[in-house]
C-alpha cells in the first residue's frame, strides 16, 4: 500500500480505524504477525491518553495518522498505538494482539518463552515481541524499519468493551478477530 493510501485509511475516526486494522500485518524488521485485537481512543474519551489535552507524553498520538504513539505502561511495559484522524485530533488505536507470523525465533528469544500463544497476546507482549520500546514514538509506519500490509482477504470482527482500564470501560470500542486463538483474552460481554 502507497503512503497516500495509508494515510487516507489512517485519516478517519478511531472507531471506524479500529476493526479496519484486523488483519492488517504488521512487521518490525521483518518480525510480526497478522492484527487480531485492538482498541480504540478517542478524543472525547476519559479513558483516552488525549482526553486532557496535548502534552510532552502523548504528543505523537495528536500528529499525523499512521505513526506510531508508544508510551510506557504502569513502569512495566512498552505499549504501541496507531494515530489515526486528522492532526490535532488525539485519537490512535491501541495494539493488543498479533498472530505470530513473521520471526518467531526472534519473538521467542525476546519474550523469552516457547509458548507461540504467548508471544503477542498483550499490548505488553507484543511491543516487546516485536522489539518496539519508546524509541519508536512518533515513528511512521510507511518507513523502515516498519511495514503495514493489508490483509488478502476480509476478516470476520466481534466488539466487546475494552478491556484492562476503569474509565469508560462499557464502550464497546474492542475489536477482535472473531474466533481468534491469539487474542489476549476471549470477549468480555457488556454489563446488564
Amino acid at each position: 500500500m502507497s503512503p497516500g493510501a495509508l494515510g487516507r485509511l489512517l485519516e478517519r475516526p478511531a472507531l471506524e480505524v479500529a476493526p479496519a486494522l484486523l488483519g492488517w500485518t504488521l512487521l518490525v524488521d521483518g518480525v510480526g504477525g497478522k492484527i487480531v485485537e485492538v482498541e480504540a481512543y478517542g478524543p472525547d474519551d476519559p479513558a483516552s491518553h488525549s482526553y486532557g489535552g496535548e502534552t510532552p507524553r502523548n504528543r505523537a498520538m495528536f500528529g499525523p495518522p499512521g505513526r506510531l504513539y508508544v508510551y510506557h505502561s504502569y513502569g512495566i511495559h512498552w505499549c504501541a498505538n496507531v494515530v489515526c484522524e486528522p492532526a490535532g485530533v488525539g485519537a490512535a488505536v491501541l495494539l493488543r494482539a498479533l498472530e505470530p507470523t513473521h520471526g518467531l525465533e526472534t519473538m521467542r528469544e525476546r519474550r523469552g518463552v516457547s509458548d507461540a500463544r504467548l508471544l503477542c497476546s498483550g499490548p505488553g507482549r507484543l511491543t516487546q515481541a516485536l522489539g518496539i520500546t519508546g524509541a519508536a514514538d512518533g515513528a511512521r509506519l510507511d518507513r523502515a524499519p516498519f511495514r503495514l500490509l493489508p490483509p488478502s482477504h476480509p476478516v470476520e470482527v466481534e466488539v466487546t468493551p475494552r478491556i484492562g482500564i476503569t474509565k469508560a470501560s462499557t464502550l464497546p470500542w474492542r475489536f477482535v478477530v472473531r474466533g481468534s486463538r491469539w487474542a489476549s483474552r476471549g470477549p468480555r460481554r457488556a454489563s446488564p
